[in-house]
């Protein structure tokens, strides 16, 4: 009988490091490996590290110490560094943190079990060496398709295992003239980590975009999608596993199919999601507001099951600030797609993240910004604080402003951005919405209490629905339920035909 190994995966930072930890996950799980919960129960803890700003950086330091601490106790044998940190940084962060036992890239993932079993016995494995993976794939995007880099999130045979069903096997979706499918079904290798309803899954990798302030395509690399056959059949998949709703996650959404010959490939795929039997919601993430179609907000827009909910990465509104950040777009033009958003899907939500503080913001820059906000009515707002980045443009820029100075404009900012979306959310008040039941839990002698989000509310970040009254309901459900109240953003509602929920 083979030996038994466990490996617990920890996972920080965004959607997309999810899937990619729900990979790692199934090529461990295929190898044999035991899959557990807590990091004290397992042989190897594997810490899936953000790498994006300071703040996620210091989490995952946090995180690879919290296991080693595991290790001092006994409670586990090894700690491996994984992810965007450890993609990013490699040697370097081995140096600086000598308790993990191993740093491991992108291009470890297709051979992790070996790794981690080389660790497990005590060996070492050379840490991975940095490199720019934007020069990996080939200037034109159509030319990347059957190049043979590491892409986390996109791996689909899984060793010996049969396609999980039928459905799976079936034809893919539609592709652009000239594009050939996948040869044969290929079964998702991908193994969840939890019982959640909602899944993200990755549309894509990468982006072509050259943000002054933005490292991720040094180390995602440069754009590439995934064939919507695979995203389909991972769907198809993960509502076998009982998932309800399932969110499109990449660095940028709007660019999907640009590399397979139809940027509007999206607005093609979205409506074939929806058809996926078991599937009651799918949410698209990760919008750029520069480029969005017409067409894409109609089917944003008009999809039965596809919400109306727009991720764009607004950034900034004041037009210099957005040319020294080497994006598009101002006040007004925003405002106006927001109008447009609005006008076909008046319960449409909306959320973005924005910089302050960046090299050069006057502050009548800041101003702009302030009168953007006020006006756009967003449902979620994130601001941060500007900071260097390793290996961006925006390090060379003059008109650095001082820490005293950022930090004063972000608590300004972040003040604001609470009480208008506080404001956003008591707008909804009466409104009827259709909420996903994702926990009800025991809280005291009188009662349980049962929490979802509504189309307009994406996990994580959008605030969530407390629901006056938990009778029969379970996750997984769809229930309607009308406004009644709200608690800063999130709201209050009160289920309505309960009696069918509860069938």
């Amino acid at each position: 009988m083979p030996e038994r190994r466990t490996v617990a995966l920890v996972t920080l930072g965004c959607a997309r490091n999810e899937v990619d930890s729900e990979e790692l996950a199934g090529r461990l799980a295929a190898d044999g490996w035991e899959l557990v919960e807590d990091a004290a129960d397992a042989d190897v803890a594997v810490v899936n590290t953000c790498g994006f700003v300071e703040a996620a950086k210091k989490d995952s330091v946090d995180a690879l110490l919290e296991a080693n601490d595991l290790k001092d106790q006994g409670k586990t044998q090894a700690v491996v560094a994984v992810g965007c940190m450890a993609e990013r940084y490699g040697k370097e962060l081995a140096e600086a943190l000598p308790e993990a036992d191993g740093v491991l890239g992108f291009d470890d993932y297709a051979d992790i079990s070996d790794r981690l079993q080389t660790i497990l016995n005590g060996g070492i494995h050379a840490s991975h060496t940095p490199r720019d993976r934007r020069k990996l794939l080939p200037i034109s995007p159509a030319a990347r398709q059957d190049t043979a880099v590491a892409l986390p999130g996109h791996a689909q045979a899984v060793p010996g295992e049969p396609t999980p069903s039928a459905e799976v096997a079936e034809a893919p979706a539609d592709l652009p003239d000239g594009v050939a499918p996948a040869s044969g079904p290929r079964a998702p290798l991908r193994r969840r980590l939890d019982k959640s309803p909602v899944a993200s899954v990755k549309l894509a990798s990468g982006c072509d975009r050259r943000c002054s302030f933005c490292a991720i395509p040094s180390f995602r690399g440069s754009f590439i999608s995934r064939r919507p056959g695979d995203v389909l059949g991972e769907t198809r998949w993960l509502a076998e596993q009982g998932v309800k709703e399932i969110m499109l996650v990449s660095e940028n959404n709007t660019s999907y199919g640009k590399d397979l010959g139809d940027i509007r490939l999206l607005e093609t795929l979205l409506p074939e999601l929806a058809e996926v039997d078991g599937i009651e919601r799918v949410r698209v993430s990760y919008l750029q507001p520069a480029e969005m179609r017409p067409g894409l907000i109609d089917v944003l827009t008009s999809t039965p099951k596809v919400v109306p909910y727009f991720d764009l990465s607004f950034q900034h509104s004041a037009p210099d600030v957005l040319r020294a950040m080497r994006r598009f777009g101002d006040t007004d033009r925003f405002l106006e797609l927001l109008d447009t958003i609005r006008s076909k899907a008046p319960q449409a939500g909306v959320r973005s993240n924005f910089i302050v503080g960046f090299p050069g913001e006057k502050e009548s820059d800041f101003a702009e910004l302030e009168r953007f906000l006020t006006h756009a009515r967003l449902d979620a707002i994130g601001v941060f604080g500007y900071s260097d980045e390793d290996g961006t443009e925006a390090v060379t820029y003059d008109g650095k402003l001082d820490a005293d100075t950022i930090a004063e404009r972000l608590a300004h900012m972040q003040r604001l951005a609470e009480e208008l979306t506080s404001q956003r959310a008591e707008e909804r008040i009466g409104e009827t919405l259709e909420v996903l039941v994702e926990s009800v839990e025991a809280v005291d002698d009188e009662g349980d209490g049962a929490y979802g989000r509504a189309a307009h509310q994406a996990p994580e970040t959008d605030g969530q629905v407390v629901f006056t009254d938990s009778t029969g309901l379970v996750p997984g459900r769809i229930v309607t339920a009308k406004v009644v109240g709200t608690l800063g953003v999130d709201l209050v509602a009160e289920p309505l035909h309960l009696e069918e929920a509860a069938g």
